[in-house]
């Protein structure tokens, strides 16, 4: 099914839509301008950490005048190695569960909130494709993360997996729309860090 730019593309239906990469960048657009409001209305700010999307979230974000409010900075996580070193991934849980995993994205965005001192990270990590592929993980296979500082001042954090048809560009697009769709779901759900009612 191929989607235009009329119709409605949700987080339950985008895995295996044909969807133009114009119409999948006008969308995010219009997240990052919600999250961008959003948090400059709660006074936070937040991070990233990509693998597979190599810096796009980041750069959607950037693409928004004015994202210096509310972007702390990014780090593009592509080799495992620097995954560890910038990120903190522990080299055990990239071992045992792989850099596709939901045990590395969690650490992922957990070191960027930690590395930036914001109250909101969030990261990626998959399999763009066209290579890549390994038994379990097909190509399109992406795990994202979102970690932030609760009203209590508790770390909190959801992980969650999408396998997106596509081809490399169109996987890395529908992960920043999933990711970030999700980060303004939440920023809507939580109380701000920033004020007294907690």
């Amino acid at each position: 099914m191929k989607v235009s730019n009329e119709q409605t593309i949700t987080e339950a239906n985008i895995e295996g839509l044909e969807i133009e990469a114009s119409v999948l960048e006008e969308k995010i657009a219009e997240q990052v301008r919600a999250i961008k409001e959003t948090l400059i209305e709660r006074g936070e700010m937040m991070a990233t950490a990509e693998s597979c999307t190599g810096g796009l979230v980041a750069s959607s974000i950037v693409n928004e005048a004015g994202s210096s409010a509310v972007l702390a900075g990014g780090i593009v996580a592509y080799q495992n190695e620097i995954k560890e070193k910038l990120l903190g991934v522990s080299h055990a849980t990239l071992e045992q569960f792989g850099a596709v995993s939901e045990q590395t994205v969690k650490e992922m965005s957990k070191g960027a909130l930690e590395k930036f001192g914001c109250q909101w990270a969030v990261s990626t990590s998959g399999i763009a494709g066209p290579g890549g592929a390994v038994p379990g993980k097909p190509v399109g296979t992406v795990w994202m993360s979102i970690s932030w500082i609760s009203g209590n001042n508790c770390l909190q954090n959801e992980s969650f997996c999408k396998i997106f048809a596509g081809d490399r560009l169109k996987i890395r697009l529908k992960t920043v729309y999933i990711v970030l769709g999700r980060l303004l779901f939440l920023l809507n759900k939580q109380k701000s860090t920033c004020t007294s009612e907690h």
